[in-house]
This record gives C-alpha cells, structure tokens and sequence, in this order.
C-alpha cells in the first residue's frame, strides 16, 4: 500500500464529515432547512440510503445534486423529512391518541390540537376520526403542520385506494374503533377521502419546527415522530417550544414512547 492510499484510507471519516458539514451548511444557506442540529447516526443512515438509491458516490455528489436539481432537492427534502405516515398504521399511537384526547380535549370549550410536524394525511386523518368517534371533533381545531410546501401540497391532495381503506379498518379497530371507516369517508372514482364535514376541522400549514415562534395555544401537541432523531440540543427547543404554545392545563403527547 502505498503513502497516498494510507492518507486517503487514514482521513475518510475526516473526510466524510467535512462533506456533511458542508452539505447540512448548504441545505441551510440555499433552501432554509435545518438538519445540523440532527441526530448523526439517524441523519447519515437516511442520506446513505439516498445515495444508494440514486447511484451517487459521495456526500460532495449530494451536495451538487441537491444544489443543481430541483427535483432531486425535492426527493432529498422528502427523505430526511419524516415518512408519511398511513391510516391507521401505528395502533397502539392511535390508543395513546385516545387516552390523551380523553385527557387533554375533553371539557375544553373549543380544543385546538397541534399535529406538529405532521407526517402526512394519514396521521391527521387518523386523529379526526379518532375525535369524531369520541364526540370531540365538532369543536375541535386540528392545526396539522409541515416542513415544507411540497409536503403541505402532498397533504392537501391525498387521497386513499378503496382497498387501502378497507385495509386500514383492522388497525382501526385495533386502536379501539368501534365502527366502520367507510363512514367517515367519502369515495368518488375509486378514490376515497375524509369526508368534508370533519376535514373542515384540519387546518394545514408550512412550519419550521427549528426556527418559526409559538404561532397558538393549544390543549394538546402531538410531538412528531421524528423527535429521536432529533439531537439533544434540537429536541430541548423544540419541547421548549411545545412548553410555550401550551394552554392551561394542556397535554403534550410524544407517540414514539
């Protein structure tokens, strides 16, 4: 081996966090969002992936591709953000939503609920039926927000096959449902949706977590799921942020515990 092969093997992981330094410093300065503050192991796990995926070489090819194309800063952004979640596809969160909304919702004269970095319309659907089968949806403001425009389209425009519904019905009844999801949606062409009566309860809006202010307050936040792989610093102003847009007595629910 020779002296130049044992510098190059001696500082690829120098190397390598140089590269994600400034790829996380790129990402910030070029489109506003914010991953420095991340959990490493989380971060490079997601953008190794990417690269594998898409056949490049280096975290320096992925700072190029994301600068340069817009379609793959978009795949990019869509991949650190969190996953979008499905209808029903976590029930024992749903439980959990359950027993917080009894504690936090019930009695309030008009709850507001906070889906914080939401992870798509599954998650938020997944709550509206929830308070509509337990009486508190009539009242209630689901305020749901996410990270980017593209995700704020993503989830203005979704939309589920029938066979997704009726795939969703044994989650639902797992987390405790009682009826049938057929009956809080509506299904036109093949396509079905929740039904505008209680997707006039969700309100969608672009948030960044890591640098907008306290924007209400609210009976109970819905921490993201994707607080683990938040860094420590990361994940105290963000629950510092949840402590400030709180109400009396309000209720923040982590649903990755």
């Amino acid at each position: 081996m020779g002296a130049s092969e044992e510098l190059r093997r001696s500082t690829a992981p120098e190397l390598e966090e140089l590269e994600l330094e400034l790829l996380l410093e790129a990402l910030v300065r070029r489109f506003g969002f914010d991953f420095r503050l991340h959990e490493r192991v989380a971060l490079k796990a997601k953008l190794f992936g990417f690269m594998r995926q898409h056949g490049l070489a280096t975290l320096s090819q992925l700072q190029d591709s994301a600068l340069h194309d817009a379609v793959a800063a978009g795949q990019l952004f869509r991949t650190l953000h969190v996953p979008p979640a499905g209808l029903f596809d976590a029930p024992a969160e749903a439980l959990m939503l359950r027993e917080a909304a009894e504690h936090a919702l019930r009695g309030a004269a008009l709850p507001r609920i906070w889906l914080a970095d939401c992870a798509g319309a599954g998650q938020a659907w997944t709550l509206a039926v929830i308070l509509a089968e337990m009486g508190l949806l009539e009242q209630a403001e689901i305020h749901a927000t996410v990270a980017s425009d593209d995700l704020l389209d993503e989830a203005l425009s979704a939309w589920l096959t029938e066979a997704e519904l009726e795939q969703a019905q044994a989650a639902y009844r797992q987390s405790g449902g009682q009826g049938q999801l057929n009956d809080y949606f509506q299904v036109q062409a093949g396509r079905a949706a929740l039904a505008g009566a209680h997707r006039k309860h969700i309100t969608w809006s672009q948030y960044n977590l890591v640098t907008d202010a306290s924007f209400n307050e609210f009976n109970l936040i819905i921490a993201p799921r994707s607080l683990p792989d938040f860094g420590p610093l990361l994940r105290q102003h963000v629950l510092q942020l949840f402590h400030e847009s709180l109400a009396p007595l309000g209720y923040v629910q982590n649903c990755t515990t």
